[in-house]
């Protein structure tokens, strides 16, 4: 009796031994392999960087990502370009403040840069030469720490009741600097939305999520042609 109990108990863990081995994977580097594999398609991806401020992290909107940076990322996506995108916006930044910020964000690897800054400037009535001495700073900057990286400087504009010099010279820092630089332009970033009141905001400034896909278009025209 003895002896036959010893027996049921022996076939019993012979049995659990059994279903262990049959858990155990085919190939013990099969799991390594796969996280090797996601991590290698991850770090193969090009960074795109949007640099701006409350335009860029979509200020008012219901979801950051139906700012423009985010709409570009979802056609990007679409197409399966080996891109990711990091929006970088901070609303109420100045051009002084990005100037102060850029080197933290340029731990980062950046192949693609776009340059959104100077509307709040323009807003404080700002001197022109100093939105334009600080952005220069900006690009400065990062080509310092990448030089192959590609750079699109998104243009502004200021309300006319800025006055009509202030409003001008304001205008003309972007293509100014973007020749001087050997950078693409997107001339005006706000171009058909900005005085459109069903694309914005009750502020009139602050694109609503279908302005943002205005202003999205307007810098894929430039950006597409670049990746």
């Amino acid at each position: 009796m003895h002896k036959f109990k010893l027996t049921i108990i022996l076939l019993a863990v012979m049995a659990l031994a059994a279903c262990g081995e049959k858990k155990k994977p085919a190939d013990d580097n099969a799991t390594p392999q796969s996280t090797k594999a996601v991590k290698a398609d991850t770090s193969s991806l090009k960074t795109i960087v949007f640099f701006g401020n409350s335009l860029t992290a979509g200020y008012g909107l219901d979801d950051p990502s139906e700012a423009f940076p985010g709409v570009i990322r979802n056609t990007i996506d679409s197409l399966k370009l080996p891109y990711k995108v990091v929006n970088a916006g901070l609303s109420g930044e100045t051009t002084a403040g990005g100037n102060a910020r850029i080197a933290w964000l340029l731990k980062q690897k950046i192949d693609v840069f776009l340059l959104e800054l100077g509307g709040n400037d323009g807003l404080r009535g700002i001197p022109v030469t100093e939105t334009s001495k600080n952005l220069q700073s900006i690009i400065d900057k990062v080509k310092a720490k990448y030089p192959n990286v590609k750079i699109v400087l998104l243009g502004m504009q200021v309300p006319p009741n800025m006055g009509a010099d202030y409003s001008n010279k304001f205008k003309a820092v972007y293509p100014a600097l973007a020749a001087k630089n050997n950078v693409s332009l997107v001339p005006f970033l706000l171009q058909g939305v900005g005085g459109v009141p069903g694309l914005n905001q009750a502020d009139g400034i602050h694109p609503t999520a279908k302005g943002a896909k205005v202003a999205a278009a307007n810098v894929w025209k430039v950006l597409k042609g670049i990746l």
